[in-house]
């Protein structure tokens, strides 16, 4: 999962994706722009869902639902916010709900999630001010296993950083895919060997 950073260079920004959503249908985008106004978010929903539908590619809307619903999207739940619980009424069959986990306590509340995003595991690279402290190997392999659903790793991931990682289904990336000097290597590397080489 590839989770947009709209600090940089919007022409850049929507390059980089561009070239990782060649990768494949198993990269997936989420749509996090926190500072945006709602008809800025929502404008730019729309045009990140138009990019994933013509490739074939997942997109999921954070913390928004009302968003989500408007572009036909899958939607991403902070920590602190609403439950899988409290949406799932809300969503045509079929959209998934992922989740923000950063402890044991929240990964216990992730009950009727479809996906976790389980963090820092690493420093983050887009985020040097971040000074949580990281999970680390271990402690992404102990929230992964208590989680009803799969885990995601986010947080500081290189190829070489995830070859460290055991019992989780995927990645989350920002910086290691958007400031790449090849975004469609980068999240090949990540998806694994399976990936086409296109």
């Amino acid at each position: 999962m590839v989770i947009t950073d709209w600090r940089l260079p919007r022409e850049r920004l929507l390059a980089a994706l561009e070239r990782a959503l060649e990768v494949g249908p198993q990269v997936a985008v989420q749509h996090r722009h926190p500072e945006a106004p709602t008809r800025q978010f929502l404008e730019e929903a729309r045009l990140l869902a138009g990019l994933c539908r013509a490739r074939g590619n997942p997109l999921f809307v954070n913390g928004r639902l009302d968003v989500a619903l408007l572009v036909g999207a899958h939607l991403h739940l902070p920590a602190a916010g609403l439950t899988p619980e409290d949406v799932r009424p809300h969503l045509p069959p079929g959209r998934l709900v992922s989740v923000a986990v950063h402890d044991e306590q929240e990964a216990r509340r992730a009950e009727g999630a479809d996906l976790a995003l389980v963090s820092p595991v690493f420093p983050p690279g887009s985020k040097p001010e971040d000074t949580r402290p990281t999970l680390g190997p271990e402690g992404f392999r102990k929230l992964a296993a208590v989680l009803p659903c799969p885990a995601l790793a986010l947080g500081g991931l290189t190829p070489e950083r995830a070859s460290l990682l055991a019992g989780g289904a995927g990645f989350a990336v920002i910086s290691a895919v958007l400031e790449a000097e090849d975004p469609a290597a980068a999240a090949r590397a990540l998806c694994g060997p399976g990936s086409p080489s296109r």
